[in-house]
């Protein structure tokens, strides 16, 4: 199989393997060559796990990238198989490409947890991106994944939702919001000037979940908060982490920096969503070039605050049923919030229970890497999951609960897929059924329980 996309408009293996070194550092191309082939990643993949072919391998995807750059040493020309090069078995420079995008693409979600497990460190997730980006770049990328960054480049969110729908939402969530807290002056707050908090979207929750934008917005209400959602640059995502073009990966960080400065808020806080918060907390800056004037964090840190500091109460019988967490890569393993879920889910719930192994050496779900958006590669992305839907079975829980929509939708279809019969819930609305509001208000379920209702 190979990767169905546009055509490569004449990209040949010297022209990618000059792009490939060029986008590449002196630290990324030593990893590259610094893997001695001992297959002791092979288990720390859920493709392997699932599948354990040779190709499913992480090693085998560096080795396919190197492969391709020996092609251009010149003592390979006559004898490739003795110094590593990829052989050309009467194929085209754009048939071998196309075949290194279907390993590049179609077996890795970047999740990075070979790395953890590599003697040598090989960071097989970065090698990837980065070859990504070059063949992006010259149009050779799954359709999906490309119509996701170009909707959010020319609409302003990945999903094309038009600024009267995503207006008309938040009133309808507004609504909701003064008739659950019994407070007609409840507020969702857009465009506020001078507001300390920017909260960020991830557009699904605007089309498919607005009930979790309530259990923000009611969370964020218990804790008074000064903050505000932005007209001009709501959506949190940013899908060129995963299509590895960074020139669109900046764009998009750009104008999300420039709208707070606009607003002049103190600090932006992403939506749990993995690789929106991973793309604008620790990439963006490298993107950009430069630190923001402003603080980022992730909604589950600003809850976590929240509780430890009193300015919210959660009590644990609103969630009764058992509950397992999730922990999505690019929020534990590839952002070092691990502790502040526990939390939360400690003072939350009444039984909580621990996936074996988790935290940064989770498995991955298999939704991330821009799985979700490549629906050539649907079924291989399900056959992923079993490592992580043997886990959530081997809990024993009722409710899974996890703080990234991709993760959510990749659980829910793994639920569906394995007959694993548990709710899938994002943390704040765990949270939200949770609070304890004031006497003068009337809670009433707005997030897990009404799903499960």
């Amino acid at each position: 199989m190979s990767v169905q996309g546009l055509s490569p408009h004449g990209l040949n293996l010297k022209q990618f393997s000059q792009e490939f070194r060029a986008k590449t550092g002196p630290a990324l191309l030593s990893s590259l060559d610094a893997c001695v082939r001992c297959g002791v990643c092979a288990e720390s993949c859920h493709y392997y796990q699932a599948d354990p072919r040779p190709e499913h391998v992480p090693a085998y995807r560096a080795e396919a990238v190197r492969r391709i750059l020996r092609t251009q040493d010149p003592w390979t020309r006559w004898f490739p198989g003795w110094f590593g090069a990829e052989p050309r078995r009467g194929r085209s420079d754009e048939e071998m490409l196309r075949a290194l995008g279907d390993v590049i693409f179609g077996t890795c979600t970047q999740c990075r947890r070979c790395t953890l497990s590599c003697p040598m460190g090989v960071d097989t997730g970065t090698i990837v991106r980065t070859a990504r980006g070059v063949l992006a770049r010259h149009g050779l990328i799954p359709e999906g994944l490309k119509a996701t960054v170009d909707a959010h480049l020319k609409t302003g969110n990945n999903m094309a939702v038009s600024r009267e729908d995503f207006l008309d939402t938040l009133q309808w969530m507004e609504e909701q919001l003064q008739s659950d807290t019994g407070d007609p002056q409840a507020r969702i707050p857009v465009n506020k000037q001078g507001a300390r908090v920017l909260y960020t979207l991830n557009p699904r929750e605007v089309k498919y979940f607005p009930l979790t934008i309530l259990a923000a917005a009611k969370i964020l209400y218990a804790a008074q908060e000064d903050w505000t959602f932005s007209t001009e640059a709501w959506d949190g995502t940013n899908y060129g982490l995963f299509s590895g073009e960074d020139d669109k990966a900046a764009e998009i960080a750009r104008r999300l920096e420039a709208e707070a400065v606009r607003l002049g808020v103190q600090e932006v806080v992403m939506t749990e969503c993995g690789h929106g918060y991973r793309s604008f907390r620790w990439e963006g800056p490298n993107w950009l070039g430069h630190p923001y004037p402003f603080r980022v964090r992730s909604f589950v840190e600003l809850m976590a605050e929240y509780l430890d500091s009193g300015r919210i109460k959660l009590n644990p019988a609103a969630n009764s049923l058992p509950v397992t967490y999730h922990d999505p890569c690019n929020l534990a393993r590839n952002g070092g919030i691990i502790e502040e879920p526990r939390f939360l889910l400690s003072r939350a719930v009444r039984e909580f229970r621990e996936m074996t192994p988790n935290g940064k050496d989770n498995y991955c779900c298999g939704g991330g890497g821009g799985m979700l958006a490549m629906t050539e590669y649907s079924q291989r992305r399900l056959q992923a999951g079993q490592a992580k839907a043997r886990q959530i079975a081997a809990s024993g829980a009722r409710v899974v609960v996890t703080s990234c929509h991709n993760c959510v939708d990749q659980l829910n279809e793994l639920n569906r897929h394995y007959q694993l019969k548990v709710k899938v819930h994002n943390l704040c609305e765990i949270v939200a059924d949770a609070l304890v509001l004031a006497k003068a208000q009337r809670p009433a379920a707005s997030g897990a329980a009404a799903q499960d209702a």
